[in-house]
């Protein structure tokens, strides 16, 4: 095979499709802010153990992903005070052009990491 896939990085992909489902299905029920924050909250946990905890903190602390970085937070944040509708918007990946760029940063990387 070209590449091994480990335990972690299965459970690491698991946690990003049920970040991806609870996402979906908090916005489908009028943005539910339980099924939001466990959907980021499940995704983020995902991307670290699919790339590893160093590469998601490079991932987010880059220089050139600053800005992606602090609306998927303050998306987070919002979420979690109860104004889902915002907190969605901006830590949508869709909703706008910085965390579309932090996205594609976090594609490149899984794809490395899952290569390896």
């Amino acid at each position: 095979m070209a590449y091994e896939m480990t335990e972690q990085k299965r459970v690491g992909l698991g946690l990003i499709g049920f970040g991806i489902f609870f996402t979906f299905l908090g916005v489908i029920l009028f943005f539910d802010r339980g099924l939001l924050a466990l959907g980021n909250i499940f995704w983020l946990t995902g991307v670290a153990l699919l790339i590893g905890w160093r590469s998601t903190w490079n991932l987010f602390s880059n220089r050139a992903n600053y800005k992606g970085s602090i609306s998927f937070l303050l998306g987070l944040f919002l979420i979690f005070v109860r104004w889902p509708i915002v907190g969605v918007s901006l830590s949508d990946p869709c909703s706008g052009m910085d965390s579309t760029v932090l996205l594609i940063c976090f594609l490149i990387t899984s794809g490395g990491a899952l290569v390896e």
